[in-house]
């Protein structure tokens, strides 16, 4: 797939864009990533591509024009169309936008190109927002621009293509399956007084396993009331949480 990103500031991209993980997907022929410099599409000496905004307020807003003819020349450069096309998507990084999650990070590694806009200043002149797809937000906060949310999504992405990572890698990691993941140990087995649980040295897998999952559930439980309340839980997972209940620790027969 192609990720096209449209920005102001293109230089805040080059260390992210060197990164184990993109660089694995590019070499795999999975992945290629462009920045496209919105600057470049703003005519006059100075490139302006903000403006005070009608009927006044604080701050500036990004101009149509220049935002506008980066992402013509983008779907033209990639054979793109424009929104509703099945084989792209364009994106608005916005805190305005939905909440960005995993299941939208697999839906999104599945298209063939993947454009994002970085928003700045006040926000963009609402006539752009027509000629985009969606918006999403990476949280409710407040950034300087959208390059962060972008470099967030497109890491995200890469990391679920073909190659990127080991496939057991992704599977099991949190939000995957609606949980966090389950206490990850490594040596020494006992370290100032605490070790690492019986069960994982123990080599029986379908405990290990057990064990795992009804850690997972504990965990997000806990800290992810919200999460927990929004996944639907099979037989075996109730029986591991009513066993935690008992004090069972999930290896049992």
């Amino acid at each position: 797939m192609k990720v096209s990103i449209l920005t102001m500031m293109p230089d805040l991209f080059g260390s992210f864009l060197n990164g184990p993980v993109l660089q694995r997907a590019v070499r795999k022929g999975a992945l290629s990533v462009e920045i496209i410099d919105i600057r470049e599409y703003a005519p006059g000496s100075f490139r302006h591509i903000d403006d005070s905004p009608f009927g006044g307020g604080a701050g500036m807003v990004m101009r149509c024009q220049p935002v506008l003819d980066a992402l013509r020349a983008c779907r033209k450069l990639n054979g793109s169309a424009g929104p509703g096309d099945p084989g792209s998507r364009t994106v608005i990084l916005s805190p305005a936008g939905t909440p960005y999650t995993q299941q939208k990070a697999r839906s999104y590694a599945k298209l063939d190109h993947l454009i994002l806009i970085c928003g700045h200043y006040e926000g963009m002149d609402a006539r752009i927002y027509p000629h985009a797809d969606e918006q999403v937000s990476i949280g409710d906060y407040v950034l300087t621009g959208g390059e962060l949310a972008a470099q967030v999504i497109t890491d995200s992405v890469a990391r679920l293509l073909p190659g990127s990572l080991r496939d057991a890698s992704t599977e099991e990691e949190s939000f995957e399956n609606g949980l966090l993941e389950y206490p990850q140990y490594t040596q020494p087995a006992v370290y100032e007084g605490a070790a690492v649980p019986e069960v994982l040295r123990s080599g029986d897998h379908e405990k290990i396993r057990r064990w795992r999952l009804q850690q997972s559930l504990l965990l997000t439980r806990r800290v992810r009331p919200d999460l927990f309340a929004r996944h639907v839980l099979t037989d075996e997972e109730r029986r591991l949480l009513e066993e935690a209940d008992a004090g069972g620790d999930g290896t049992g027969p």
